[in-house]
């Protein structure tokens, strides 16, 4: 998916953003929701139009006040900050992992 927004989570315990990822057009997907605690690597307007690896068939998950309707990937690095999971080359929006 592409992130097409991304705000900070204010309400959330441990530092994170709601990143709203597009993917693509089918509508029983388009856009969803998802708490990323990945403030320590990333600025919300650098993530807006960055493509990542997404998981949409977990069951949704109450965060606060957000329902997480999707998992975006990443691993940790040396310091435990997350580094997102991302494509090297554009995909299409909404294209299965392999």
């Amino acid at each position: 998916g592409q992130i097409v927004k991304a705000e900070i989570f204010a309400e959330a315990r441990k530092p994170a953003y709601i990143l709203h990822v597009d993917f693509g057009p089918d509508p029983e997907v388009g856009v969803k929701k998802s708490s990323a605690q990945i403030t320590a690597l990333y600025q919300p307007e650098a993530l807006v139009g960055k493509q990542v690896v997404g998981v949409i068939n977990f069951p949704k998950k109450q965060i606060g006040p957000v329902m997480s309707e999707c998992l975006v990937t990443g691993f940790c690095n040396e310091r435990q900050e997350i580094v997102l999971c991302v494509p090297d080359r554009p995909a299409p929006l909404g294209a299965k992992l392999l």
